[in-house]
């Protein structure tokens, strides 16, 4: 089937035809046939690269231009927004109307918010969070949208984002009947199911644009599931390593998934090692260039350093103790074929589209803190495996186990390549789970009595695969915590949330979380410190994991907090009588240590080495921190306790930018961060109006500073500038420039 051959709008099929697609891959075809484009609910399930996304620009645009429709679509990560609002923008040349252009908007921060703002935008590129989060707001435009696509529906299976997107569809569905639903999915074993709950047809293949070749590699002998085997040459001790090589000899790529962080970072500098090897002296310069670009992105750590040196040597380790920026960089480094091996934990697997010719599946084990070891599942593997084979470089991706015995070699055929993915289960009957949603939905007014909750929990797909009167005794016992936590009120049949209830609900956090805080903040404690606050948030479920301590932080920790007893909000548990509960407690006071660090000016690396922890980690905990402190302000305003505002206020800011009080004023300024903050503030330049008479010649010779970022400080604090300093200035700026072109 052509594009210019679909019932689709003129001006879309110029601008596919003209950036190379002319004809569709058979998925694609199949979900036209299936009535896609005639408004049919549907569900896609098919391999990775295999079209599904273009399926979903055919309906929106569709939606948009035929029938003056509105468009949301949903994805489970911030990455995957970005990376799907990247390949919408092709369609913003297209008019929609004589007045406008097809708009397309992205919002996945800020769950505080019905961002009005949206209205204007045709197509709405959002995570499921924030999606949960404008329903709860109950955002007007969003009972326009005619069409909602859902990425990656099997993480319906996953117990932490599988529930907000299942009752994200359940919403959608029951404020808008006539919405059409496309859920795109990888290959599932019960995609039927699925597709009855959303009351849709569905598509189901195999098919991929890239063979997929599956093995098994046993010593130097890698047998296919087609009968197929091939002899790999061993170079080194580790078979990882040695398909690495071969596939970077032959001029591929390779993506090595390891269990744990440590053991794809110790991977890393193995491969390095070997690979560097291979490399030619032009493509050694373009990785120096990359190199230098990693250490400028952020605050220079042990870790940068680190992955600087492997990047130097076309490889480098992905996982989420990286920071954001890092990650950016690595994928953008391996997509332009610079990075030639990549190792990284199984999490990259449900994130970015990173192909490569060649993944290895070091351990079919994955670690998990507290639980140990334990066999991935089948899902797992198809989606790492999902990864060979890159669109446009490869006639052929391969997939490869690692075996050590005959015996595990037979076992790893038959339990992951000839296996069947699991079937989906919903995960949301968890009462931690189920509690926020339960108080939405009253609180966003979707509905209004104990049946009108029932009902609406009735169109999950929970109760479609186990019928609702599995979850109602959960719903029952939620509805007691709320009512007796003063969020829900009741009167005669009908149930209202209290204005404590329906802020909490706004605010996005666990009602367990809001009763924490409300609690900490009737506490008459003789002083309130950033301490206090730092670890009455980090003693909340929304913290997220906790900073765990190592056994041989314990005794320490125990002395700190002993130390800081009158500061806590919380009461610790008594140690001897649930050991469990107290070393959580104590990694809850090692999360407020932290954070008390960061927000004392301790460098990253300082952090990174004193609690042994991780950028990605540090980052996640400073951005919960940042919602949590704001959740307490909020709180308190609304409970009238005026005297700690200035106190969240002030430690808000503080989190956010990493840095002490003195410094509040400078880190305001666009390119002023934490580190040249203190360059200036130790300087002499304290204040803005310090800043403002200092001549700019003095603030160019800071370390750090530069004429550039010097122009750009005075341009926002305004004083007197001399006009041939300026041209003096632009001169050299023009002149780098221009020696850095043409180095």
């Amino acid at each position: 089937m052509k594009i210019i051959n679909l019932p689709i709008p003129e001006p879309v099929k110029e601008i596919l035809i003209k950036s190379g697609i002319v004809e569709l891959y058979p998925p694609q075809e199949e979900a036209i046939k299936a009535g896609a484009l005639e408004g049919r609910n549907l569900v896609l399930a098919s391999p990775t690269a295999s079209g599904k996304t273009l399926v979903a620009e055919f309906c929106a645009l569709k939606h948009i231009l035929e029938k003056n429709g509105k468009i949301i679509y949903l994805t489970p990560l911030r990455a995957l927004a970005n990376e799907k609002f990247d390949e919408f923008k092709k369609y913003t040349s297209i008019k929609k109307d004589d007045s406008r252009r097809i708009r397309i908007g992205i919002s996945t921060g800020d769950f505080d918010s019905s961002d009005p703002w949206l209205e204007r935008y045709d197509i709405i590129i959002t995570t499921n969070e924030k999606a949960d989060s404008l329903l709860r707001h109950r955002a007007k435009w969003m009972d326009e949208i005619s069409l909602v696509v859902a990425d990656e529906v099997h993480l319906l299976n996953d117990a932490e984002r599988g529930p907000t997107l299942e009752v994200v569809l359940a919403r959608l569905m029951q404020i808008n009947p006539d919405i059409q639903v496309l859920a795109l999915s990888a290959t599932i074993n019960n995609v039927q199911e699925i597709a009855e709950w959303l009351k849709a047809d569905y598509v189901t293949t195999e098919w991929r644009p890239i063979l997929l070749k599956e093995g098994v590699l046993l010593h130097e002998e890698i047998q296919f599931k087609d009968g197929d085997a091939r002899k790999i040459e061993k170079e080194t001790r580790n078979p990882a390593i040695n398909l690495a090589l071969n596939t970077v000899k032959s001029g591929g790529q390779a993506l090595i998934f390891a269990a744990t962080r440590k053991n794809a970072v110790m991977l890393a500098k193995k491969v390095a090692g070997e690979i560097e090897q291979v490399l030619s002296k032009p493509i050694k310069r373009a990785l120096e260039h990359e190199a230098e670009r990693i250490l400028a992105a952020s605050e220079r750590t042990r870790i940068s350093e680190l992955l600087a040196e492997l990047v130097k040597r076309a490889t480098a380790f992905h996982h989420a103790g990286l920071g954001g920026s890092h990650r950016k960089l690595i994928e953008d480094s391996f997509r332009e074929g610079k990075i030639k091996v990549l190792t990284a934990t199984p999490t990259l697997a449900f994130g970015v589209n990173l192909p490569a010719r060649t993944v290895v599946i070091q351990d079919y084990r994955r670690y998990e803190p507290g639980y140990g070891y334990y066999p991935i599942s089948v899902l797992e593997y198809k989606q790492m495996a999902g990864r060979a084979g890159r669109p446009k470089y490869d006639k052929v991706g391969e997939a490869i186990l690692i075996a050590k015995t005959a015996d595990e070699s037979d076992y790893l055929m038959e339990s992951y390549i000839l296996a069947k993915p699991e079937r989906i289960w919903s995960r949301l009957a968890v009462e931690r789970i189920l509690r926020s949603h339960v108080l939405a939905t009253i609180a966003a007014d979707f509905a209004h009595t104990e049946r009108g909750i029932y009902d609406f929990f009735g169109r999950t797909f929970y109760a479609h695969q186990c019928e609702i009167g599995a979850i109602k005794g959960i719903i029952a016992k939620i509805l007691k915590y709320v009512y007796d936590e003063e969020m829900i009120d009741v009167s005669g049949e009908n149930i209202y949330a209290t204005e404590f209830g329906k802020r909490v609900s706004e605010l996005y956090i666990d009602p367990v979380s809001a009763v924490i805080i409300r609690n900490a903040l009737r506490k008459k404690l003789a002083y309130i410190t950033d301490l206090s606050l730092l670890h009455m948030i980090a003693h909340t479920p929304d913290m997220g994991p906790i900073m765990r301590p190592y056994s041989r932080e314990l005794d320490a920790i125990a002395v700190f907090m002993e130390e800081h007893k009158p500061e806590f909000m919380v009461d610790a548990p008594d140690e001897w009588e649930d050991r469990i509960t107290y070393e959580q407690f104590l990694g809850e006071v090692k999360t407020a240590m932290v954070l008390k660090g960061w927000i004392e000016e301790m460098t990253e690396d300082e952090i990174i080495e004193k609690f042994r922890t991780q950028p990605g980690d540090l980052y996640r905990t400073i951005e919960n921190a940042k919602w949590l402190l704001y959740a307490t302000h909020e709180l308190a305003s609304l409970f009238g306790n005026k005297g700690i505002l200035p106190k969240t206020a002030e430690l808000m800011e503080r989190v956010e930018k990493g840095v002490k009080k003195e410094l509040l004023p400078i880190v305001k300024l666009e390119g002023i961060g934490r580190t040249r903050g203190r360059i200036l503030y130790n300087s002499g330049y304290k204040t803005i109006e310090d800043i403002k008479l200092a001549s700019i010649e003095d603030l160019m010779n800071l370390p750090l500073i530069g004429p550039k970022l010097a122009k750009k400080i005075k341009e926002q604090v305004g004083g007197f500038v001399k006009k041939e300093i300026w041209e003096k200035l632009e001169k050299e700026e023009v002149w780098k420039q221009k020696a850095l072109t043409e180095y």
